[in-house]
């Protein structure tokens, strides 16, 4: 079931935003390789998740939303995988 826009508001990480239907953060990187570099380690969590983002790479830039589409809208998977992500992010 989708979670009202209040709740995903008050719940989501730093930086997250609801738009279209889908949770949305867009990250920045030193570069192409970095880039690619925070795609490869969403990869395991994401499968173990049996949950999976849709991301656009950019050269140094990465687009995350996450949506549940069963649900038809951001569930408490998305607001999970949301906070792992984060955890993913190089300082």
């Amino acid at each position: 079931m989708p979670l009202d826009a209040d709740e995903i508001r008050e719940r989501a990480p730093e930086g997250w935003a609801l738009a279209e239907h889908a949770l949305r953060k867009e990250f920045a990187f030193k570069g192409f390789t970095a880039a690619v570099a925070f795609v490869q380690r969403l990869v395991e969590p994401a499968n173990e998740a049996r949950h999976h983002p849709d991301l656009e790479i950019h050269y140094n830039r990465v687009v995350v939303s996450l949506t549940t589409h069963d649900a038809g809208g951001v569930t408490d998977e998305d607001l999970a995988l949301a906070a792992i992500i984060e955890s993913l992010v190089e300082p």
